[in-house]
This record gives structure tokens, sequence and C-alpha cells, in this order.
């Protein structure tokens, strides 16, 4: 299993842009898809963006398609979330997490990963 630490959490302004980086142990990081979801007070966690294990395919939620880019450095042990043009809704604790797979595939929903990070929080100004 790996562990997963989040950071490059901060204030930003609304249009600002920051990069979160999720860190990872272990020397087979390069067999887990990870994603990243993010959840505000009071709502659910969200999925955000997703990538394969090899980087082959991403994913967005729509909200933040355009704006996010998830990519990887597997030499690293390491999933950023460049996220730009923030907006006030974008407010919120982002965790990352990982799942061991064979395949090249991406995954949605909290309950297909198995390894959690800590969460970074996010706030931004108007």
């Amino acid at each position: 299993q790996v562990q997963l630490v989040e950071s490059g959490g901060g204030l930003v302004q609304a249009g600002g842009s920051l990069r979160l980086s999720c860190a990872a142990s272990g020397r087979t990081f390069g067999s887990y898809a990870v994603g990243w979801f993010r959840q505000a007070p009071g709502k659910e966690r969200e999925f955000v963006a997703a990538i394969s294990r090899n980087a082959g395919i991403t994913s967005y939620a729509d909200s933040v398609k355009g704006r996010f880019t998830i990519s990887r450095d597997n030499a690293r042990n390491t999933v950023y979330l460049q996220m730009n043009s923030l907006k006030s809704e974008d407010a919120a604790v982002y965790f990352c997490a990982a799942r061991f797979t064979f395949y090249t595939e991406t995954y949605y929903t909290p309950g297909q990963y198995a390894q959690w990070g800590q969460g970074t929080q996010v706030t931004i100004s108007s």
C-alpha cells in the first residue's frame, strides 16, 4: 500500500492559481490510479479529476474541465493538480486518493479508492 500526503493548498484570490501535490510512499506507485476529490463544509465529497496509472487517461469533473489539469511523475511518486481561474465554488478541502490496479483506467467515486491523504485546504478570496 502507498501512503499519500497532499500539499500546496492555501489562500488565493478568485481568478488565481494553485498547484496541489500528492506525494506517495512506496515503490509501486506506478501501479496506482490516482484521483483528486474535494469536500466543502456541509457537502459530500465530490470527484474533481483522475489519472490512470501510466498517465495515459485523465478525467475531469465538468465543473473544473478546462481550468484544472492533473498530471503525474511516477519517478517522483507524485501527482499534481494544477488549478487555474479559481472560483469561490472551488474552495474546499482537497484530497488525493489511490487505487491499485492492473488496468489503464480512471475511477470517479470515493468508494473505488482504498488509500487517502489527509487533505489540504484551498480557500478563495473574492
